[in-house]
């Protein structure tokens, strides 16, 4: 009895002491110019810019401008349920920022 309340409040501290968060995802629009270019991607976000479009296109215009993309549109945030659907869409830029 007393081994299993043991093991049973080490399991419900341990659980309480992992982050709650699940990964996020935004899907965007970008740009290079000479030779105009356009795509269409999704990046995986950082928890703390999930709340918002808004909040996401700084991290969003930052991973792809380091390969010369400008961000045009972030349209939408989601969570992992979105990823397949847009897999297919998003081709080579499926996840690579």
């Amino acid at each position: 009895m007393k081994h299993s309340i043991l093991l049973l409040a080490f399991a419900l501290s341990t659980a309480l002491a992992s982050p709650a968060s699940a990964a996020c995802f935004a899907d965007y629009k970008a740009k290079q110019d000479n030779p105009l270019k356009l795509h269409y991607g999704v990046i995986q976000l950082p928890d703390r810019v999930c709340g918002s479009t808004q909040d996401a296109r700084p991290v969003v215009s930052r991973r792809i401008g380091a390969d010369g993309w400008t961000l045009l549109n972030v349209l939408s945030i989601f969570d992992q349920n979105g990823l397949e659907q847009r897999k297919a869409s998003a081709g080579e830029f499926f996840l690579r920022y």
